[in-house]
């Protein structure tokens, strides 16, 4: 049985996360919820889309993240004529030996950026699948297993739709959050101006943890306790989703996975060994909304998933303390 951890080991966790936060920060000035999330979803073992229009530093917010952690990165830059093997390896004939030798492809490292990952074929999209749900490729029946910490940071322009093939939603349902970075406030972009305009801050920030730090963080977030009556919140918040007339798709059971993990994430990174039902809710959005499809009726009238969930969250109970 695994020692009960007290306050200062939690203490320790919520420190150590700030350092990696504060780091990525001195890139993504202004931006502290997005990039606390985007770590979130790092510690929770989930992989994160970002979703945005050009310039914003989507690209930026995912290097400044691997660079914050001492472990391998690998960026594909997505394109229409990139094949399934350039992700995830293929079988090379070695003339020398006489047999065939795996040469892995990208997807072997320990944070991936997939760089505007609709611009791929839907064949090469399908590629990911196995690797972002089992963290393992399978190659002429060979299994490969992928390192820990594994994430995928995936970027896409929204607006541009020329040359893109939009994400299915087997895809969409890996992704545990989808983030928007949006436009800085006047008086961050000045500070951008000030640092990014003589020389880029990317150079400049170190690795404050590394690849055993960040698997240890992800193990210990896995014992935060979550009470069954927040777990029922949980399910109660999905069952919402697969009811409401609004929508057409609702929330998958992966996705109650998914705001668990990210909850318990969350509480960690705050100091807490327990996950309280605003861990949730602040987690809804970004965690349930690009699984959601809204219904054509919905649309027609301008409603989005994100108005629907915002009022779900209104609607249904929220625990009340005391309840375990």
């Amino acid at each position: 049985m695994a020692q009960r951890r007290d306050a200062s080991d939690w203490e320790r966790f919520a420190a150590s996360f700030t350092a990696i936060a504060d780091n990525v920060e001195r890139v993504i000035q202004g931006k502290d919820r997005e990039v606390r999330l985007a770590l979130v979803c790092l510690v929770a073992e989930g992989h994160l889309l970002i979703e945005d229009v050009p310039g914003v530093g989507k690209t930026m917010l995912a290097k400044s993240v691997a660079r914050s952690v001492d472990c391998s990165f690998r960026r594909i830059q997505f394109t229409p004529d990139l094949l399934p093997t350039d992700v995830t390896g293929v079988n090379v004939f070695n003339q020398e030996r006489g047999d065939f030798e795996f040469k892995p492809g990208a997807i072997f490292a320990n944070i991936v950026l997939g760089d505007e990952i609709n611009r791929a074929s839907p064949k090469t999209q399908s590629a990911l699948l196995e690797c972002m749900e089992e963290r393992q490729v399978t190659v002429d029946t060979v299994t490969y297993h992928l390192g820990s910490p594994f994430m995928v940071l995936a970027t896409q322009n929204p607006i541009e739709h020329e040359g893109t093939y939009p994400l299915p939603e087997a895809q969409l349902d890996r992704f545990m959050m989808r983030l928007s970075i949006g436009y800085p406030s006047p008086e961050s972009e000045s500070a951008i101006l000030a640092t990014h305009g003589v020389t880029s801050t990317l150079d400049q920030i170190q690795p404050v943890t590394d690849a055993p730090g960040v698997t240890a963080l992800i193990s210990q977030a896995r014992e935060v306790h979550v009470a069954d009556a927040l777990q029922r919140y949980i399910v109660d918040l999905a069952e919402a989703t697969r009811g409401h007339p609004e929508i057409y798709l609702g929330a998958s059971p992966r996705a109650s996975i998914s705001l668990l993990r990210s909850s318990r994430a969350l509480a960690a990174s705050e100091g807490r060994d327990y996950v309280v039902p605003d861990d949730v809710k602040a987690l809804a959005l970004p965690v349930l909304a690009h699984r959601l499809i809204i219904s054509a009726d919905a649309a027609m009238n301008g409603r989005t998933t994100e108005a629907v969930l915002a009022e779900l969250l209104q609607r249904v109970p929220v625990p009340v303390r005391g309840k375990t």
